[in-house]
């Protein structure tokens, strides 16, 4: 069965009254074969991913047939997507609601994004769920959020594994609930082994702290005898970031909804060379036709990483 038919069965919900509709795409979808990676989206991410030319050939060699819209070229397509979910509580204050059916109306977007990442053949899709900035905001809506997480994973884990979906979370998990460490811990351990599309949630997680929680780790090993301080570089630090469990850890794409223009402390290193997309939906509001200008944004553009322009 096409991963679209998929996850249209399993992962999304009915709509709910409070949530207005996103743009949707009419044009017809092609079907497209997965060629080789493109050069210019695998440069960056060749130096850490644990895939190797063989990998590469076997994904292509395996690869069923994945839809695409046509404006949208299969070689040009990123690896890695991220996402800063912004907006949830504007949208909802905008139409009268509480703050918490604007959460509410952002998790039927993020089953939404995650069905169109499978089945346009994106390999990681991540997410910033919760920034450890987020701590501040009334307890209230804290525990909404906390809430929300956990109901949401609990519901949709089985689905997920059936999808062929892996789950990884980024952060310091150690402050959240119990139940949901729990259910985080479970979810990976479920999840680890799929290879279909990689969903990754910064959950606390501060982009600061994931740089010097590497260098903290880097100089205990430097102290411990174990490497030379003239051992560091780049590569070292970039094994010791939290993004090392993906194949692909930088971001070929950041997406931000809700017009902010900034980086709020995400994926600091990792976003580098990221080519940047601000939208002026609000998240709950971001759906296909938004998604699908991001992408025809990013097939526009040059990675040049260095070099001169072609």
């Amino acid at each position: 069965m096409a991963f679209s038919l998929q996850l249209q069965q399993i992962l999304l919900s009915p709509t709910t009254k409070f949530c207005s509709q996103p743009k949707s795409i009419t044009s017809p979808l092609i079907s497209l074969k997965l060629p080789s990676i493109h050069p210019l989206a695998f440069a960056q991410n060749a130096s850490v991913s644990n895939i190797d030319s063989t990998d590469v050939a076997a994904i292509d060699a395996s690869a069923e047939e994945i839809l695409l819209p046509p404006q949208l070229r299969r070689e040009l397509m990123p690896n890695h997507v991220a996402v800063i979910m912004d907006g949830n509580r504007r949208w909802a204050k905008m139409r009268g609601f509480p703050v918490a059916l604007g959460y509410e109306a952002g998790i039927r977007a993020v089953r939404n994004l995650i069905e169109l990442c499978g089945n346009w053949g994106i390999r990681v899709l991540t997410l910033f769920a919760f920034s450890s900035d987020n701590w501040l905001r009334p307890k209230v809506e804290v525990d909404c959020l906390m809430g929300l997480f956990e109901r949401a994973l609990k519901e949709e884990l089985e689905n997920f594994a059936r999808a062929g979906i892996r789950i990884s979370i980024i952060g310091d998990s150690s402050k959240l609930p119990k139940s949901l460490q729990d259910l985080i811990n479970k979810a990976v351990k479920t999840t680890k082994e799929n290879s279909r599309l990689h969903v990754v949630v910064a959950v606390n997680y501060s982009g600061q702290h994931d740089v010097v929680q590497a260098c903290q780790t880097i100089a205990q090993k430097v102290k411990d005898g174990i490497i030379e301080p003239k051992d560091i570089n780049s590569f070292l630090i970039e094994q010791e970031l939290q993004t090392n469990c993906i194949d692909f850890p930088y971001p070929d794409l950041l997406i931000r909804t809700s017009g902010e223009l900034r980086l709020s402390n995400f994926l600091l290193w990792q976003l580098a060379y990221a080519e940047l997309f601000f939208s002026h939906s609000h998240w709950p509001d971001f759906g296909e036709a938004e998604f699908l200008e991001a992408l025809c944004s990013f097939q526009q553009r040059q990675r040049r990483y260095g070099r001169q322009s072609s």
